[in-house]
């Protein structure tokens, strides 16, 4: 098993029509209700000698970035992986249906 520091998660959600995959060192549940908190994107080297497109845009996207909200409702999918790959952006086609929430805890 990983040590928590070298875990890297592949975190797949819906924002705006489209579908991102980043990846990140952190993914947590937000004390933000119905939130999940991403924090420390990685993105590929700056020493590579092929640069995508696509995940420079990302990358340029979340420059600044300290930690990213993103609904519970919107995330597809989140997988722990050995190494990060090529963060991207695509269309949202078909139907993504929203994962069920529970209610919001009632206020004493």
């Amino acid at each position: 098993m990983a040590k928590t520091e070298d875990r890297i998660y592949r975190v797949i959600f819906v924002n705006q029509d489209q579908v991102f995959e980043l990846y990140a060192k952190h993914v947590y549940q937000s004390d933000l209700w119905g939130f999940l908190e991403i924090e420390e994107f990685v993105f590929g080297s700056q020493s590579d000698l092929v640069i995508d497109p696509g995940e420079e845009k990302l990358k340029n996207q979340f420059a600044g970035v300290k930690r990213s909200y993103v609904p519970s409702h919107a995330v597809i999918r989140i997988d722990e992986v050995s190494h990060e790959g090529v963060a991207k952006v695509s269309d949202a086609k078909g139907t993504i249906t929203a994962f069920p929430m529970a209610p919001a805890p009632k206020k004493d």
